[in-house]
């Protein structure tokens, strides 16, 4: 047999969390055919390992790439970081579903997630056609798609409103959901810190969620709180699982948010393990950094958002209403996660804007614009940048210690994931600082993590990031060097593997990725990403 590549001289790590051993590897038709020392057949590519790591490809469990596939297929910072498939649609923010009725609301959610300049083609409505245009594009690495709430409680539900849903509606966004999963969907996702998921009560995820229980398919947040009220949210999010009846659950992006609020993630971590002792299937995911991203609106009380963007800048054009802000953030009294109060506006920094007027602050926290424009105080600062830039700001928090982020790490309940989306240091996915963990996750974690501090050996975190989240996803055929698995492969240097991307200068690839292999194909070759799109849509 002439196999299309053979592997030679390798340390596999298989992704089980088995130890590393020495062996040859082949791979024909997409598929690894052959794991055995010493293979002299021949090849029509032949890959030379000695001295690298063989894994599977890194399997993203928590990404936003979904934004940007239909600007730019490539997914640079994400392809050449090792992953080879991500889940989308997380945080309750999907591209699908979408009702006629809402759709200019929708948009609005859509264009603020683009680059300046750039209008998304939203010619679907239901999430089966979503998916069947995604599969006439291609891409970069293989998409799992989840369906967001922010969506249908859009597209059936109450939408921008801050009340209950009718008993019509639930039916609606119920109707919604089975669709979706039918479509494929692996599962939902919530943000529940987001408008308009932020007014749905415990009671009306619950409904949504025993959708997914009929499917048996995974319940995913964006947990309610998660500063202050982390436990109470954890407490939430277990209690949706349980009393849905779907039973499989992912807790995103894990964090104790805010100093006074460390050292939570252990109470948290024991919450998560004593409703595994039930027999529920709770996980969750982390980015090895200790800032969080996120739209700058979001630093505003729930009752702001009544009505979405055009009502935010409605309010805000209010003098009063700034001031009845300011105060109720000052002294504490909305039910939402303070950042500015509890944070500080010298730890929230400007990620991206899109007009020019700001352009010189990205990269700098809300205390240092508010002296260099000589504003009168940080919150001038707030309302003139939401208002100038018409809601569309992205930021970063730092907000996490590192005890917390060691304990959720190392918990056996973890894994790996960006909460990123690709970009590229070049077109209009290069604009603004974003957070670096778009480039830099999993090499972080390798280099950082395993290499230098020792907090998990290098078959745990390959674990983490491949066989956890596909044995999660129950995803077939993938998260595994096997045999007749499918040819996801990521070959690196565990000497030299580092993240390059910083906070300041975000639109740097990782070092030490030598080969990104995608369902057979090679995506990356000695470091440099190539003209191939071979990953796949993958339905459920």
């Amino acid at each position: 047999m002439v196999y299309d590549i053979v592997i030679n001289n390798g340390s596999i790590v298989d992704g089980t969390g088995d130890s590393a051993y020495l062996s040859d590897l082949a791979i024909k038709n997409g598929k690894i055919t052959k794991i055995e020392a010493g293979i002299s057949d021949k090849a029509t590519i032949v890959i030379d390992a000695k001295g690298l790591v063989i894994t599977p490809g890194f399997i993203d469990i928590h990404s936003h790439s979904d934004s940007n596939i239909p600007i730019s297929n490539k997914l640079e910072s994400m392809i050449t970081q090792g992953i080879t498939t991500a889940v989308v649609g997380q945080c309750g923010s999907s591209l699908a579903p979408i009702s006629d009725e809402t759709f200019d609301l929708f948009k609005k959610e859509v264009d603020m997630w683009s680059p300046p300049g750039v209008e998304v083609d939203l010619s679907w409505r239901s999430f089966e056609d979503y998916l069947t245009e995604l599969e006439k594009g291609k891409c970069s690495m293989n998409v799992v798609p989840v369906v967001g709430f922010g969506a249908i409680r859009l597209a059936g539900g109450p939408g921008y409103e801050d009340r209950p849903p009718t008993s019509e509606e639930i039916v609606k966004m119920q109707s919604y959901v089975d669709e979706a999963l039918q479509a494929g969907a692996f599962g939902m996702s919530t943000g529940l810190i987001y408008s308009p998921q932020v007014y749905a009560k415990t009671e009306e995820v619950i409904e949504l969620a025993r959708i997914v229980a009929k499917y048996d398919k995974i319940y995913f947040s964006h947990i309610r709180d998660e500063g202050a009220k982390l436990v109470e949210a954890v407490e939430e999010f277990i209690r949706i699982v349980e009393e849905s009846g779907c039973k499989r659950g992912q807790i995103a992006h894990h964090k104790a948010s805010g100093i006074a609020n460390w050292g939570l993630s252990k109470k948290t971590l024991q919450i998560i393990r004593e409703a595994n002792q039930r027999g529920l299937d709770i996980t969750c995911d982390q980015y090895p950094y200790n800032r969080s991203m996120t739209s700058l609106i979001t630093i505003l009380p729930p009752w702001v958002h009544v009505g979405g963007i055009d009502s935010i800048l409605e309010r805000l054009s209010d003098v009063k209403v700034r001031e009845k802000i300011k105060n109720e953030m000052e002294e504490g009294l909305t039910d939402h996660e303070n950042f500015a109060k509890h944070q500080g506006f010298e730890k929230i920094f400007i990620a991206s804007v899109k007009t020019e007027k700001w352009l010189e602050i990205e990269g700098k926290s809300i205390a240092e614009i508010t002296k260099i424009h000589k504003l009168k105080d940080d919150y001038e600062t707030l309302f003139s940048l939401i208002l100038d830039e018409k809601g569309e700001v992205w930021i970063t928090i730092e907000s996490m210690g590192e005890e917390d982020i060691k304990r959720i790490m190392t918990s056996e309940y973890s894994m790996i994931a960006t909460d990123g989306s690709g970009v590229s240091p070049e077109g209009p996915l290069s604009h603004g600082k974003p957070h670096p963990r778009f480039y830099g996750t999993f090499p972080r974690v390798l280099g950082k993590f395993v290499r230098e501090e020792k907090w998990l050996t290098l078959e745990e975190a390959i674990w983490k990031m491949t066989g956890f989240p596909a044995k999660k996803l129950e995803l077939d055929e993938r998260g595994l060097i096997k045999g007749n698995y499918w040819a996801d492969i990521v070959i690196f240097n565990p000497e030299t593997i580092k993240n390059e991307a910083t906070y300041e200068e975000p639109h740097r690839f990782s070092k030490g990725i030598e080969y990104v292999i995608v369902n057979g194909k090679i995506a990356v070759e000695k470091g440099e990403q190539q003209e191939v799109l071979e990953g796949k849509i993958l339905r459920k």
